[in-house]
């Protein structure tokens, strides 16, 4: 007996700073594809608000020129109005100098008077002439204005389908990104589930062909008389030998499963639904009973070598049974205590 404890120490010495290291490097590598993850949804999220605030720029620069324009029109005809008009008034001047000629050859005595008539009308033409000139030369300002509207708009255009491509340049590497994690995590499940087929087999090759054993799905089935006597969490000697058989296929098992995967062994604790009638008042109800089990399960498999980190323990009292009825068999099947090898 003191061999045999003395050979646990050991065990117990000999895996503890490796199971250390382990879980470090689990979680240093863990935080370090966090903060990737992170900053690849900070960057891509501050790229998508920029690329908005440049469109709302632009749609404002739009609506801006848009009105600028609609007002260099409106006075662009108005302009051409102007020109008409005077046009007109230079024709009409240009009628009016020839009937007063016509006058003057006919009637000598009106031609001084004519004269002057001619020469102010001869002034309004020249003025008029002026305010045509000046019309032009805005017609031809508002040429250029309109030219360099046009280059605007077209540069605008330019920005506009380059933020365009930028946007679907961001969505193909976040849905290249979601694909490539979503590969990684099927990878790692169906890795998970080859280990739990292994460790099952090597569970029930240790254990034996027992009625009282069973896999039922993902989970290693025990009767809870295997470990436990009636209303009892305290685990009895032949407990201890079965736990000490899975204790030593759960090591051997951790030592070929890749450090990167954050896999838990999971003691489910389950009773019967008949309530606690137990004298001692040690348990209140089947919930204290069943997580009681199921931790006194976990601290057997730590004190022979397991790490804490590695397991879990869990109390589901009456209400998770496997066979529903009121008979003697239907309470010894739920009575039970279930291993799970599954992902944290």
């Amino acid at each position: 007996m003191a061999a045999a404890r003395s050979r646990r120490v050991s065990a117990r010495t000999e895996y503890w700073p490796s199971f250390v290291d382990v879980l470090t490097n689990l979680l240093l590598v863990f935080v370090f594809l966090l903060s990737i993850f992170a900053l690849v949804q900070f960057l891509l999220t501050r790229e998508v608000s920029s690329r908005d605030e440049v469109l709302l720029r632009l749609n404002a620069q739009i609506a801006e020129l848009t009105e600028l324009l609609a007002l260099e029109r409106a006075g662009q005809s108005e302009t051409t109005d102007n020109l008409a008009n005077l046009a007109a008034s230079l024709s009409a001047a240009e009628s009016e100098r020839d009937r007063l000629r016509g006058l003057l050859d006919s009637q000598s005595d009106a031609a001084l008077n004519a004269g002057d008539r001619v020469a102010q009308l001869t002034e309004d033409l020249k003025a008029e002439s002026q305010v045509s000139q000046r019309a032009l030369a805005q017609v031809e300002l508002l040429n250029q204005q309109i030219s360099a509207l046009r280059r605007q708009i077209a540069a605008l255009e330019v920005a506009l389908d380059a933020s365009e491509d930028r946007d679907k340049e961001s969505q193909t590497k976040i849905a290249d990104l979601g694909r490539r994690l979503n590969v990684a995590l099927a990878q790692r499940v169906q890795e998970l589930s080859r280990y739990r087929s292994d460790f099952f087999g090597r569970l029930r090759e240790i254990l034996g062909d027992r009625p009282d054993i069973r896999i039922v799905g993902d989970r290693f089935v025990f009767q809870s008389e295997v470990f436990f006597q009636t209303g009892s969490e305290e685990i009895g000697a032949e407990g201890v030998a079965e736990l000490d058989k899975l204790a030593a296929a759960i090591v051997e098992l951790s030592q070929e499963i890749p450090e990167d995967i954050p896999w838990v062994l999971r003691i489910d604790g389950h009773t019967d639904k008949r309530p606690i009638t137990s004298t001692t008042g040690r348990f209140q109800s089947n919930w204290d009973l069943s997580s009681g089990r199921a931790i006194s399960v976990v601290r057997h498999l730590i004190d022979q070598g397991i790490p804490p980190e590695r397991l879990v323990a869990a109390g589901f009292g009456e209400f998770q049974p496997i066979e529903e009825g009121d008979t003697e068999e239907a309470y010894a099947k739920n009575r039970r205590i279930e291993l799970k090898l599954t992902e944290r």
